[in-house]
């Protein structure tokens, strides 16, 4: 991008925004005003997915160029950011006028009570802007700004696809490239949200959960940056064929009959067949969304690729997928603790699972994985948020109730190292605690 752009971009947005105040949104000065921004927006997705502008060190940026502050359009852009509270925002290719139109009003509307521009730029309404967040905010903000905007693509391509349409890939590449960064810099705080479970939505967040898991045993693996950013994309769309099936057969809480099990079987080549309509999508993607359900022994279906010579990422998204089941409550289980977890994960490697990257992610995790409440030889409660296993097992605890059983409103941090943690005597189940481990995160 050259400076010029950065600048038509910059002059762009702030005519459109003062056009605002002056026209309704259907008058035609500002339509045209809307449509240049876009007109140039539009060419820079042609080299990017994703443009970002914003703040940084208080100086504004588009992208990496700095916009020099004796421009007008980027002093009234800075400090409309600065008031919103903003660290600027991102666009994702795809923004329609409409979509644009409405950015321009939340941008112009005082926010009403304890809301913000940034949460009501984390609605589905808003799917190709994402509100930028400072790096000195707390980092499990911004894990969780991120496995928001992951669900919200989710949504966006499963009703892409109920439409009959193919779906964009540029905001699933847009938000793994968070969350691959994420998983490199602070993989305790994504991980711990791979615990949520949204049941009334259960296709978005297994969707979301299953990429998360799946980026934590590829880097558990020693996958780089780039293919851990192939497999977390795979592993996102890897149910992408189940919407190809009646619903009634995916909800259904009992045994499926012969028959439903052999729709149910369809779905990794549905799927594959609609990931590779895709633009830009790996053949490696394609061979997770195909080779996602057969097994490490190559038994599995779609029997028409066992015999294929697929990704071993597909080996990966497999643990993943596996373990966001044994974590999630079905109708004919509850879920198992994270710990116990990994053993039932152990006792299939070999078979089903490949038993080499079981070993590597379960290493990874410790022995009391991320998101485990365990019982401390004081009787003490508490939470691991983090682990430290090159620090052999060092692990940090929420304490989240007392040694007489009362729940704590402030929480003490305790830090067990090496044989300190021999203080933890047991895993507590949450659900007879009554604790939902995410909102600590």
């Amino acid at each position: 991008m050259t400076e010029e752009i950065a600048r038509q971009l910059v002059q762009g947005f702030v005519s459109s925004l003062k056009g605002l105040k002056l026209y309704p949104l259907q008058h035609p000065a500002l339509a045209r005003q809307i449509q240049t921004f876009l007109s140039v927006l539009q060419s820079c997705h042609q080299v990017n997915a994703a443009l970002r502008i914003g703040l940084h060190d208080g100086v504004l940026v588009v992208d990496d160029l700095l916009i020099s502050d004796n421009i007008p359009a980027a002093e009234d852009l800075s400090k409309l950011l600065q008031r919103l509270e903003l660290t600027g925002l991102q666009f994702d290719a795809g923004m329609s006028e409409d979509e644009f139109s409405r950015l321009l009003s939340v941008l112009t509307t005082p926010t009403k009570g304890d809301q913000s521009v940034e949460s009501l730029l984390a609605t589905k309404d808003f799917p190709h802007v994402h509100p930028l967040i400072q790096e000195s905010e707390q980092e499990t903000l911004s894990s969780r700004a991120v496995y928001g905007r992951a669900l919200k693509v989710v949504d966006n391509i499963f009703q892409d696809v109920r439409l009959g349409k193919i779906p964009s890939s540029a905001e699933a590449v847009s938000v793994m490239g968070d969350m691959v960064k994420l998983m490199i810099s602070e993989p305790d705080t994504l991980f711990a949200l791979s615990m949520l479970k949204d049941y009334d939505n259960y296709t978005f967040t297994h969707s979301v959960n299953v990429s998360v898991i799946s980026l934590a045993v590829g880097r558990a693996c020693g996958l780089n940056e780039e293919q851990l950013r192939t497999l977390g994309l795979g592993a996102l769309l890897h149910d992408l064929g189940k919407l190809k099936v009646d619903v009634a057969i995916i909800t259904k809480p009992g045994r499926l009959t012969a028959e439903e099990f052999a729709e149910i079987k369809k779905h990794p080549g549905d799927g594959a067949a609609l990931v590779v309509e895709m633009e830009g999508i790996s053949p490696e993607v394609v061979d997770i969304v195909l080779g996602h359900h057969l097994r490490f022994d190559r038994s599995g279906y779609p029997g028409s690729a066992q015999r294929q010579v697929m990704s071993a990422m597909i080996d990966m998204t497999a643990i993943a997928d596996t373990y966001d089941a044994l974590t999630t409550l079905r109708s004919y289980q509850r879920p198992q603790t994270p710990r116990n977890a990994t053993e039932k994960l152990r006792e299939i490697a070999g078979t089903a699972l490949h038993p080499d990257y079981v070993e590597k992610f379960i290493l990874s995790l410790g022995t009391y994985p991320v998101g485990t409440l365990v019982r401390l030889d004081s009787n003490e409660i508490g939470l691991v948020i983090k682990v430290e296993v090159r620090e052999q097992e060092a692990v940090k605890l929420k304490i989240l109730f007392d040694s007489s059983g009362n729940r704590l409103t402030d929480l003490p941090l305790v830090e067990l190292i090496g044989a300190e943690t021999a203080r933890i005597v047991g895993e507590v189940d949450p659900f007879t605690k009554g604790v939902d481990v995410t909102e600590y995160f």
